[in-house]
């Protein structure tokens, strides 16, 4: 298996150097920030990654003021207290992006959010306690428990709560495929996620690097190579 600081150097190169490639890195998570994530921001990051799958990202963050008047703040108690009329109504608010499954997959993320929070405390803090070498067992219950939050959203809402995870874009595929993991270049099985992320934590030891980092330099190693400037106006992947 290819040693990751080949990975790192390539991407370095690619990008204009090693602190040009740095200052393209997310944040280091921060598990105490992420266990003090209320539980309405959760609730409110989910619905955006939701809203976005699929659709164009700038457009949900230009209506976002909006959503978070038309669903109360995404306060979970406040949203499942709401009668159908209120749901049935959000479909024609011109505030929202206006789709009637993604709406409803509100308000049962919402009572998703409440379960897991009587049970830890807060959403956050059962996130921040789920260990970073079970992506995958995170993801599928993500995909199972909650609504359209499986596949690529719930990779996004992970790495948006700033939890320490990767996201299997093109990318970042094309780049562990070229290390010799051997996965689909559409990785959606568990065993392919499961490679992913035993290599993913292989790498970790081996560098010292969070997985976040890891997941981004891979992604920056290959394909189109965008500039500084393009990147850092990016909210995902390359």
């Amino acid at each position: 298996m290819m040693k990751f600081k080949t990975i790192q150097t390539r991407a370095a190169k690619r990008k204009g150097g090693e602190a040009v490639l740095a200052g393209l890195l997310p944040a280091v998570p921060d598990r105490t920030a992420l266990a003090a994530m209320t539980d309405d921001r959760i609730l409110a990051e989910m619905t955006k990654r939701v809203f976005s799958a699929g659709f164009v990202w700038s457009v949900i963050e230009k209506k976002w003021p909006g959503f978070e008047e038309a669903f109360l703040g995404f306060v979970p108690q406040a949203l499942t207290f709401q009668p159908d009329e209120f749901w049935h109504d959000l479909a024609r608010d011109s505030r929202i992006v206006k789709n009637p499954q993604k709406i409803r997959s509100v308000r049962d993320n919402a009572a998703f959010v409440q379960a897991i929070a009587r049970d830890h405390g807060s959403f956050g803090r059962f996130l921040s306690a789920w260990p970073a070498e079970d992506q995958v067992g995170l993801l599928e219950l993500l995909g199972k428990r909650g609504a359209r939050l499986g596949g690529m959203t719930g990779q996004y809402f992970l790495r948006f709560v700033g939890w320490d995870g990767f996201v299997t874009s093109q990318d970042m595929v094309a780049a562990m495929r070229d290390a010799g993991v051997d996965v689909a270049a559409q990785p959606t099985s568990k065993g392919d996620l499961k490679k992913i992320q035993a290599q993913v934590n292989a790498w970790a030891v081996e560098t010292g690097l969070p997985r976040t980092h890891i997941s981004r330099i891979l992604a920056m190693s290959v394909g189109e190579n965008h500039s500084p400037e393009a990147l850092r106006r990016m909210t995902g992947e390359e």
